[in-house]
């Protein structure tokens, strides 16, 4: 079950196993095995330590929550924009969206530059 989640959480962002594994400074083969279900009952420091990196809370890589965006982080904002953002979450992995802000800033740049 969580094995499920992690692997579609981790290609979503765009990171390979060995990837994850160094960003989140945890054992590939733990996490390779828990992405196949070999291993289970993974401890709150390593899921918590995967669920950080992957910018998602503890509860929704262990499957108890729907959200992957992060309520605290909408508070404040306007019902649009929170929609926007969820549907983004949904839509685009962390590698894509990283693209799309890399393109607005040399948009940016390039139109400060004329």
């Amino acid at each position: 079950m969580i094995g499920e989640r992690l692997r579609k959480l981790r290609q979503e962002r765009g990171y390979s196993l060995s990837e994850l594994a160094e960003r989140a400074d945890v054992s590939k083969s733990y996490l390779s095995y828990l992405e196949r279900d070999v291993k289970n009952n993974p401890s709150l420091q390593f899921i918590s330590k995967i669920a950080d990196t992957l910018d998602v809370s503890v509860e929704y890589l262990l499957g108890n929550e729907q959200k992957s965006v992060k309520e605290k982080e909408l508070k404040g904002l306007d019902q649009e924009w929170v929609d926007l953002i969820k549907k983004l979450d949904e839509e685009m992995g962390k590698a894509d969206l990283e693209e799309f802000r890399e393109f607005l800033e040399f948009k940016n740049w390039k139109t400060s530059n004329k």
